[in-house]
């Protein structure tokens, strides 16, 4: 999957040193009320992030902040996929499709080979079912042709091979398997990745800084006051043109700006299940559930990720969540196709909702287009809503052409025009991950066990050629290469890291965001206050 073009070389531990702490929260919030910037990204989700990297890299001095966590809401709860979206072809739109393919190839095999991995998706055809064999036949083969066929040929499989590859596979009336490639990610590592990309090239970026109101200059948005909420201190920031890439919260800050701001979004609630696996699984499932909607089951970090459901929602962004409901429709749509021993209620280890956020209008929100819209208020401050996160790249990009194409607009021509950029910037730790794996198995402390298999997998898998760094802290120390939890890979050294390169503040945003222990139904009280005793060293 990865080109040669893509690899670094890999070096054996001892022969580089660790890349610099980040600031201080208090030396980031003098930075930020100290200086005047080019642009403030508010909202530090997908959207936001990936604008703030373009910006940086194009030269312009940018800030970027968030109320929570980055990638804390919409973005760490997604499917976790980088799809071309082979619902999209129902609905005649090739050339989105084909866009989505360019971009998920572009992500997986160069710009974060090492955070992406290729996945096979069978697609179940049963008798009675909203497609036939035929349709399907030529719907996934359209789809491998429009990404050049570089996941294969789609086809038609039959009933016991499929069967082969998971075994929880229901048969019963299954007439066919249609068989295509797409590409899954761990979403929350991809942003953080994204961040550490914003800031190398020069973003100052805080996390947990809430906007408390917006600055003002003649009429003119021209920055934010913000409250620490970790510290509670206050401070604003000034900026030439302000950002709201707030996600679900996009209309509560243009209402900031202008009292009288008309809606612009609606919202969608997604939720998923994560279980334990009572086999291996070599694909993934990809079921239809009515014309329109495709549930989804999906081996995902040695677990088995369900989902999703798509219903309108109203209220309070912050009080999205799983509800009973939600559980039930999820696991009844995933009985069409696998057998209730991989779908008993005790094998669930978590469960988590995030909000779309689509246009604003009329319709069904199943149908709806995952279109990135962005506006610009009475105030000059501009809103950026919706997308998809495969095109997380595109979207900053495209963000940032439309900053440069405004009439008037106050960055002038100070800033590299987003074209003479390169078009496939890596981001931090790009190398093969089974390079990496490989080399942090051979080169493990002299005296002392070596590294397990397992844990070099997931620091390959999760941090590319920074996972060299990651072992270096615990080779240092040997209680940091100890396991966070017996039954999970990760080791103590990562919290070390998370706190000191990751602004991972709290224990949740360890546990919940920069591993993979709260999704495993292991972030037990005993491990919760291990991870604060190590972030409260700092």
């Amino acid at each position: 999957m990865t080109t040669q073009s893509t690899l670094q070389s890999v070096p054996a531990l001892g022969t580089r040193p660790a890349s610099g702490s980040n600031p201080s929260r208090a030396e980031t919030r003098e930075q930020l009320s100290k200086a005047s910037y080019d642009l403030l990204v508010i909202g530090g989700g997908i959207l936001g992030i990936s604008t703030a990297w373009h910006a940086a890299q194009s030269g312009l001095r940018v800030a970027l902040v968030d109320a929570g966590d980055f990638a804390g809401a919409t973005s760490s709860a997604s499917s976790k996929l980088l799809h071309g979206g082979l619902r999209y072809l129902q609905t005649g739109a090739v050339k989105l499709v084909a866009e989505n393919h360019f971009e998920r190839r572009a992500v997986s095999r160069e710009v974060a080979p090492h955070l992406a991995n290729p996945l096979t998706f069978y697609l179940p055809v049963y008798k009675g079912g909203p497609h036939g064999a035929a349709k399907l036949g030529a719907g996934v083969f359209a789809y491998s042709a429009l990404s050049a066929f570089g996941d294969g040929v789609g086809h038609l499989l039959s009933p016991a091979k499929a069967a082969r590859d998971v075994p929880e596979l229901r048969t019963d009336n299954l007439k066919a398997v249609a068989v295509y490639g797409d590409d899954q990610m761990n979403d929350a590592r991809m942003a953080l990745m994204t961040v550490r990309a914003a800031a190398e090239s020069g973003a100052v970026v805080l996390n947990h800084a809430e906007v408390t109101g917006l600055r003002f200059t003649r009429g003119r948005v021209t920055g934010a006051e913000l409250r620490d909420r970790l510290s509670g201190d206050e401070f604003g920031v000034n900026a030439r043109l302000v950002l709201n890439a707030t996600g679900p919260w996009v209309d509560h800050l243009r209402r900031m700006e202008d009292p009288e701001a008309a809606p612009s979004i609606r919202l969608s609630k997604g939720a998923h299940l994560v279980l334990k696996r009572t086999s291996p699984w070599k694909a993934a499932l990809a079921t239809p559930i009515d014309k329109y909607r495709i549930t989804f089951a999906l081996p995902w970090e040695d677990m088995l990720l369900l989902g999703t459901t798509d219903e309108e929602f109203e209220g309070d962004p912050a009080d999205v969540a799983v509800t009973e409901k939600d559980t039930a429709q999820i696991l009844d749509e995933a009985a069409f196709s696998i057998r209730d021993q991989q779908l008993d209620r005790d094998l669930i280890t978590y469960s988590f909702a995030g909000l779309r956020v689509l246009p604003g209008g009329p319709g069904d929100t199943a149908k709806a287009k995952r279109e990135t819209v962005v506006t610009e208020g009475r105030g000059g401050m501009l809103s950026v809503a919706g997308g998809k996160w495969t095109t997380f790249r595109h979207i900053g990009r495209t963000v940032m052409q439309k900053l440069q194409a405004l009439p008037g607009h106050p960055l002038g021509d100070d800033f590299e025009p987003v074209a003479a950029l390169p078009k496939k910037l890596p981001l931090p730790g790009v190398a093969n991950p089974r390079a990496v794996a490989h080399r942090l198995l051979v080169d493990g402390p002299a005296p002392g066990p070596r590294m397990a298999a397992d844990t070099a997998r997931h620091l390959a898998t999760h941090y590319g050629s920074l996972a060299f760094d990651i072992a270096r802290l615990a080779n240092e120390d040997p209680a940091l290469a100890r396991r966070v939890h017996p039954d999970a890979p990760e080791i103590r050294a990562q919290v070390v890291w998370a706190r000191d390169h990751e602004w991972a503040e709290t224990a949740d945003d360890v546990l919940r965001r920069r591993t993979t222990l709260t999704i495993r139904g292991l972030a037990t009280d005993e491990v919760r206050a291990d991870v604060q005793e190590l972030l409260d060293k700092k």
